[in-house]
């Protein structure tokens, strides 16, 4: 403040305390546009109103009536000679400045008018004469904004440019107002505050005085309307506001009328909610350069929203937004209008929460304990509900919570939250809600337990974290991610890949903050713990108001950066190749259907058959995720990063041998993709486990299994063998050995699904392109079930984590194997997938110790002869009808088959029954450790001297053949099921219990070809059959049974010559006790080994392709088959029907082969060639290869056995001729036959 000097006059008044100022203060209703910057900006908001000081430092207290008489009196002497007047004494705030200091510097606005800035100036120096003083130095009246740090800096220039943008503030001063600070403690802190001492009134030249002063917030003095609640407050409320519209004038104006833009009411049933993070610009000036890809991701036709919260929305990127006459044609309201408007007040913060709807609404800002923290509460005018007739608004809350991990941050989003919901509770108790918004709240297992290791936080604050999601679930809100990952799918797999998804953490699933991916994130994180993605963004809804119809990410694609705003030194804009993301966050958007009438929604699924899931959380031994996984880890069940290289690393070669260049053509067909299914593709793969492959082509299996085979056997080099192929009723298998990993590779045959890849994926199961045979549906199967649980499940790496520990113990107890109708990967992942889904719909994530702990608890009191496990968000309406030979349900997803425990017997589902009540019974125990828990005794152990009396099925094979030795092992192991169900069904009081393994002695060696090995099924009396001994009569009776069903399972086994050779290999089953087993151990060796004719493909084992399936011709047999009286009589009949062939051996390639090779050989111009065939009606007829349908499913699909001839085009030339049994194209038929 300018000093003064004493005059000559004779009456000296001291004008040199801070206690007391002399001001301007500006009408009431001006004060919010100042405030809503100075309470953020002003370290003084708190002590004084908004105000221009006119004499400050000025009296002391005591001499305030005799100064303020001085002054009264001179002005009104002065004002009989000058102009004074009220109408003379004008303000108008209209520019900004800055002070600089030593320390800081004071940002201001001022009136940059010369005539009224000297008006002020006289005034002043009136009041100064009054109490016998001159002014030293120039005075300059301002209002200060706030205060900033450093003058070069961006946040100053920032702050400086805010204070710019204040609409011009204009009144007439028509009092100067005494001040008087007022000094206090609070809570042991001492604090003051400036009061309203008294006015004098410049018309009247009268002195009011306010005893005692008054609070300026609550003065008479103060002429206008009641103050509105100091903005600081915690958990204060703002006047309610009316949203901006851009008007018919090209102005955007406050629109408080909704009459014209109310909404029918038909259309209340959807609402579609989006929310997104643009990232700030920190440099001054903003280069905007990421503005066009902002808007240009908001604008996607499958994003616009009905609504749209916008996170660290700046004065520079609103004005920009509010130019772009697509958002104005969309979003017909905004909370805050375009600063660049003369008349629009600027942003409060750098960073802001801003609202576009298409809707009109009213709004208000509810502050919080901090600085720049608050949720903009919206309330809808025509969206909502209707309750007994009357109508109850939709309310949405912006959220937007201090970010961090740190004890501090993590307690302010607490308080931040707890002020929200409190807030929306007491005024809103029966509104829908739905809170959007950037919730920063870290869901990161990794990242978490990083930060407690670094004691980066305490315990308190892990407490906080879980605090918060349990906050939001007893508030009754829906997480609107979780709720349609589970019912719809996350498409963004497919986009980052399942390599990408199988490298996340527990809490990482469906993040919209990576840093791992977005460099814009990973640059503002840095290095560290922080760099783990993280699901900060969130929609959440109250459940009975709402239901979730679809959730999306969208902004995760780069763009050019556009520089053109940016003025180079020579006036240029500049410009960049550079591409970018548009934000370092993703957005998200959620599709809404609203109840209109309130109440609960109905689910998805009202069928009955749903057993619903609690949850039991972990005891406390048991609740530490860490030591789960150090506790896998010790027991090597997770894979090591050398293992996933390899196994990687054999994946991409035989994808490479299978898929050569040459079979991916230029003229766009046809099309192959090789995926791995199973338990490498689900990501729950061991050390132990096979890489299941499925490859799926345009062609016939018959051709690619030989065109595979020759490619393997001329890659042979590389690491890749083919062990041997397998013929089974689900077709052609062939098993692999690459770079010393076993490799399982089927194949379907289907265009359609190649070259609609991976997007087939997302298609409804009732979709037209999955008309497809029976067969080929089945071999689509693993990869459909695959994608669906992958893309569904809550948190995936939460998922992996269980699995990996039930799937051992399941081997460990020995109920893992589907072939014995145990337990099989599929179930596994089906059992415990419904509970992760289910336990997610309670609102608040759930550690892997307690999904686990709830899995095994669900499972023990599980019914399984009444009740069904399904995904009940799959099968929405279940009518799945149960036979009698069903002992266990355990559904799976997609077609054909739908019971994935079809192998499963009464004996089987009881021991596994058993054993989920003892890992329940365990888990319960006090003081119960995982590691205790999965190092218990070895089942095989247990399981031995749990049985008195066993069926010992003695096995041998002496051949060296792996495909005889194996097939046989094979075959053996598949049909003791049946020995099980005939058990049962002859003894039903006695239990028999296989385990699902080879038993050897003890002594056996790992180097024998003659090869011996023993199962054993345990035999015990069932619980609750009669406890007392057999008599003599009942043991005869049973003894006779069981020799019964031994001698029929022998016959069965011996009978079939397929498997059985009597030259290479023996089985017998016997009664045997304990004592007689002698010492055994498991045994893990192959039978046999490989031999050249291993991989050979029989031509007669061949699985046949169906007219109607497949198209293929139906023709004769060749004369070998004929000899081999293996021909079924529905062929003999045909092949008499036929012409007499033309003396040729082999056989004539079908119709179907030939246009597999025209098509896939690149030597071969497909454009070329013309197939003649014959129509029903109009006789023979020929069409373009290239046109000719293949796919059942099309409209002008034709049969290929009508097919009569293949021409070429260029010279006329038939190439394939189905009458004459000539083919040039493979020299079968005739043209196999030499010219004389």
């Amino acid at each position: 403040m300018a000093t003064v000097e004493a005059s000559s006059l004779p009456t000296v008044v001291s004008v040199d305390s801070h206690d007391t100022a002399l001001c301007i203060i500006p009408p009431r209703h001006l004060w919010p546009s100042f405030n809503r910057l100075r309470s953020l900006y002003d370290k003084a908001y708190e002590k004084w109103p908004p105000h221009i000081n006119l004499i400050y430092p000025y009296v002391r207290v005591d001499n305030l009536p005799r100064a303020s008489e001085l002054v009264r009196s001179q002005l009104n002497s002065v004002s009989q000679d000058t102009a004074l007047s009220s109408n003379a004494m004008k303000v108008c705030l209209n520019a900004a400045d800055v002070f600089p200091h030593k320390h800081d510097n004071t940002i201001f606005v001022y009136d940059n008018n010369k005539y009224r800035a000297s008006k002020l100036q006289d005034l002043r120096q009136m009041v100064l004469t009054a109490l016998g003083h001159t002014s030293a130095t120039t005075y300059r009246a301002h209002m200060t904004v706030g205060q900033s740090q450093d003058c070069a800096a961006s946040p100053h220039k920032f702050l400086l440019e805010k204070a710019s943008l204040l609409p011009a503030a204009e009144w007439t001063v028509d009092k100067l107002y005494i001040l008087v600070r007022e000094r206090m403690e609070i809570d042991g802190n001492a604090f003051s505050e400036m009061k309203v001492w008294g006015s004098i009134d410049l018309s009247t030249f009268s002195i009011q005085r306010a005893d005692p002063p008054e609070h300026f917030d609550r003065s008479r003095l103060l002429d206008g309307m009641a103050s509105e609640t100091p903005l600081n407050a915690a958990g204060s409320i703002a006047p309610l506001s009316h949203p901006y519209t851009f008007t018919s004038e090209g102005k955007w104006a406050l629109h408080q009328h909704s009459s014209l833009h109310t909404r029918a009411e038909e259309d209340l049933t959807s609402l579609t909610v989006a929310s997104y993070n643009i990232l700030a610009e920190f440099e001054y000036p903003p280069s905007g350069a990421r503005y066009p890809l902002i808007v240009q991701n908001i604008l996607q036709q499958a994003i616009l929203a009905d609504v749209l919260v916008l996170q660290e929305v700046t004065d520079d990127f609103l004005s920009y937004i509010c130019r772009n006459d697509e958002i104005r044609k969309h979003y017909q309201f905004i909370t805050n209008g375009p600063p660049e408007q003369d008349d629009i007040e600027p942003l409060p913060s750098h960073l802001n929460v801003v609202v576009l709807s298409r809707w009109h609404f009213s709004w208000s800002w509810l502050s919080f304990h901090r600085n720049h923290k608050g949720s903009i509460i919206l309330e809808f005018t025509n969206i909502g509900k209707k309750d007994n007739g009357t109508f109850i608004p939709a309310i949405l809350a912006t959220v937007h919570l201090t970010c961090g991990l740190t004890d501090g941050s993590v307690s302010s989003k607490k308080l931040e939250l707890q002020a929200l919901i409190s807030y929306l509770s007491e005024k809103y108790p029966q509104n829908p809600w739905i809170l959007a918004g950037d919730f920063n709240i870290t869901t990161s297992s990794y990242t978490i337990e990083a930060a407690v290791k670094k004691k980066a936080i305490s315990s308190q604050t892990i407490t906080y974290l879980k605090g918060l999601e349990q906050m939001l679930s007893n508030a009754g809100l829906v997480d609107a991610w979780a709720s349609a990952r589970v019912r719809y799918g996350d498409l963004i797999d497919f986009d980052q890949g399942l390599e990408h998804q199988a490298d996340v953490f527990e809490g990482e699933e469906g993040a919209t903050y990576d840093p791992t991916v977005n460099e814009l994130a990973a640059e503002i994180v840095g290095s560290g713990f922080n760099n783990r993605p993280q699901r900060y963004d969130r929609i959440l809804v109250k459940g009975e108001d709402f239901s979730i119809a679809g959730f999306t990410l969208f902004g995760r694609k780069q763009g050019p950066l556009d520089f053109s705003k940016v003025i180079s030194a020579s006036g240029a804009g500049s410009s960049s190749d550079k591409h970018s993301y548009a934000s370092d966050h993703w957005g998200v958007r959620c599709s809404l259907k609203l109840n209109p009438s309130g109440g609960d929604v109905p689910p998805d699924n009202t069928s009955k058959l749903v057993v619903p899931v609690h949850l039991k959380p972990a005891p406390s031994s048991l609740n530490n995720a860490e030591e789960l996984k150090s506790c896998l880890d010790e027991l090597s069940i997770f894979p090591s990063e050398a293992d996933a290289s390899r196994r990687k690393a054999a994946f991409d070669l035989l994808k490479d041998v299978v898929l050569e260049d040459d079979i991916i053509t230029d003229r766009g067909n046809p099309k192959f993709v090789l995926v791995p299914v199973g338990s490498y593709g689900l990501g729950v793969w061991t050390v132990s486990s096979d890489i299941d492959c499925l490859c799926i082509g345009p062609i016939s299996a018959k051709t690619f299994f030989a065109l595979v085979t020759q490619r393997i056997r001329k890659a042979e080099g590389r690491g890749i063998n083919l062990r041997r192929k397998i013929n089974a009723l689900s077709g052609i298998m062939l098993e692999l050995e690459v770079l010393d990993v076993k490799m399982d590779l089927q194949y379907c045959p289907s265009t359609i699904i190649a070259e609609n890849w991976p997007h087939a994926m997302r298609l409804p199961a009732k979709d037209p392109v999955f008309a497809l045979p029976t067969q080929a549906l089945a071999k689509l199967k693993p990869a459909r079930d695959m994608y669906y649980i992958r893309r569904t499940i809550p948190d995936y790496a939460a998922f992996r984590t269980a699995h990996y520990l039930i799937k051992h113990w399941a081997k460990q107890r020995g109920i893992y194997s589907a072939k014995f109708g145990f337990l099989s990967g599929i179930q596994i992942s089906i059992l415990l997938s419904r509970v992760c889904k289910l336990l997610s719909q309670e609102g608040t994530p759930v550690d892997v110790p307690s999904i686990l702990a709830t899995f095994f608890h669900h499972y023990a009191e599980f019914d399984w002869s009444t009740q069904l496990a399904f995904d009940p968000f799959f099968h929405k309406q279940l009518r799945y009808v149960r036979t009698a030979r069903e002992p266990m349900a355990i559904l799976g997803f997609y077609p054909p088959s739908l019971n994935t425990a079809m192998s499963a017997s009464l004996p089987s589902v009881k021991a596994i029954s058993d054993e989920f009540k003892r890992a329940d019974t365990l888990l319960s125990q006090e003081g119960m450790t995982w590691t205790t828990f999965l190092s218990a005794d070895q089942g095989s152990t247990e399981f031995l001297n749990t049985f008195k009396t066993f069926i010992k099925i003695d096995t041998q094979f002496w051949g060296v053949s792996l495909a005889k030795g194996s097939g046989f092992v094979g075959w053996l192991e598949s049909r003791c099921v049946m020995l099980l169900v005939d058990l049962n069904r002859r003894l039903p009081n006695i239990h028999a219990r296989i385990w699902p393994a080879r038993f050897v002695s003890e002594d056996a060696s790992e180097n024998e070809t003659d090869y011996q090995g023993y199962y054993l099924i345990g035999l015990d009396k069932l619980e609750g059959s009669n406890e007392g001994a057999m008599s003599r009569d009942d043991a005869k009776t049973t003894l006779s049974s069981l020799r019964a069903a031994l001698q029929k399972f022998e016959g069965q086994i011996r009978g079939d010559e397929k498997y059985f050779d009597a030259n290479t290999s023996w089985m017998s089953a016997s009664l045997v006790n304990r004592s007689e087993l002698g010492p055994l151990r498991l045994d893990h060796r192959e039978w046999g080994e490989y031999t050249v004719g291993d991989d050979d493909f029989d031509e007669e084992e061949e699985e046949e392709e169906d007219d109607e399936e497949l198209g293929s011709d139906n023709e004769g047999q060749s004369g070998s088959e004929a000899r081999t009286g293996k021909s079924k009589s529905k062929k003999k009949s045909t092949t008499a029907s036929l012409p007499a062939r033309p003396a040729y051996s082999g056989k004539f390639r079908s119709s179907a082969d030939v246009i597999n090779r025209i098509r896939w050989d690149p030597t071969m111009d497909s454009g070329d060639y013309i197939v003649g065939y014959e129509d029903r009606f109009l006789g023979a007829m020929e069409r373009a290869l290239d046109a000719w349908k293949s796919e059942q499913t099309d409209e002008e699909f034709i049969p290929q056995h009508r097919i009569l001839y293949f021409k070429r085009k260029s010279d006329g030339q038939i190439v394939w001729d189905r009458k004459e049994r000539r083919d040039t194209v493979f020299g079968s038929g005739v043209s196999s036959i030499p010219e004389k």
